[in-house]
């Protein structure tokens, strides 16, 4: 069965020129439904899987293996889910989200940063106990990814659900990528959504308006790096399941100096300023056949 309900040719109409410079002006576009009924499927049974510890595949270490949450009611995020399972590994390193980011960020060619798998499951009747994360605080991407020398980098946040504010749905900052790097963003796991916004807001170069990131079952946000975006509490009986992608130009080198990525690790242990995150660590997605690093964005 096919993973996309478009191949890589269609998507030179999808990204048109209009939708290129929407994403530039407001920091984020939504795609139509991009995965099949039946690859969204496949995701959500694979989210099944990787959280009762079932893999694919067998690592050597530890590293970056699932955290067991405190809670039920805790946010479960796993970084570098594509190792981990085959069915997230075909849609978060795939031509067709790469091509539409590589097109977002106006480059030839796009890697992965990372990936991630994403439950945040329904709020519990009564209030969750001390330490539960339902939400995901106000954050700019890069505010993690500062060792990384591009601030041109693109996430697509896949849906696995129709996803509105009722379920926790995404919520974007219109054009707050073009603040630059707010001080202190990288607030994931904060809880105090209103007071964070009052003090990011007090940063900002334009109005700060919060808008719903609504997507139906299958269908993307693609987002810059410095765009705000957070989600509240999910409010259904469900959990909201997502996968993303997180994308890069070919050629976007390290930085010292900076906040640690757990990812700079696979530069090995001398990393030197502009060394680029490459080989299968950071495959790359657009062109598939392209294993030619070159400094872009």
């Amino acid at each position: 069965m096919n993973a996309f309900v478009i191949n890589v040719d269609e998507v030179d109409d999808l990204i048109s020129d209009r939708v290129v410079d929407e994403y530039w002006q407001r920091g984020y576009w939504r795609s139509p439904q991009l995965l099949s009924t039946d690859k969204i499927e496949r995701l959500r049974r694979a989210h099944e899987r990787l959280w009762s510890g079932d893999y694919d595949h067998e690592i050597a270490s530890n590293y970056g293996l699932p955290q067991k949450p405190a809670h039920p009611a805790d946010l479960r995020q796993q970084c570098n889910a594509f190792w981990l399972n085959d069915e997230i590994r075909e849609v978060v390193t795939s031509p067709i989200i790469g091509k539409i980011g590589a097109k977002l960020m106006r480059v030839d060619c796009a890697r992965l940063w990372h990936d991630q798998a994403i439950l945040k499951p329904p709020l519990a009747a009564t209030r969750p106990a001390e330490g539960a994360r339902p939400n995901v605080g106000w954050h700019q991407d890069y505010g993690y990814w500062t060792c990384a020398d591009s601030v041109n980098m693109c996430t697509a946040w896949v849906a696995l659900q129709d996803t509105d504010l009722h379920n926790g749905g995404m919520r974007t900052i219109t054009g707050s990528h073009k603040w630059g790097l707010i001080a202190d963003s990288h607030q994931f796991m904060s809880q105090t959504l209103d007071e964070d916004a009052a003090r990011f807001a007090s940063f900002a170069t334009s109005e700060w308006i919060d808008e719903p990131c609504t997507l139906v079952a299958g269908s993307a946000s693609f987002h810059h790096a410095l765009t705000f975006h957070g989600s509240g509490e999910n409010r259904s009986t469900l959990p909201r399941l997502s996968v993303v992608a997180h994308m890069m130009p070919d050629g976007t080198g390290y930085r010292s100096g900076q906040l640690q990525h757990p990812n700079q690790v696979f530069l090995g242990p001398s990393a030197r300023d502009g060394q680029p995150f490459d080989g299968p660590y950071f495959p790359v997605m657009w062109p598939p056949a392209s294993t030619t690093v070159r400094r872009q964005g």
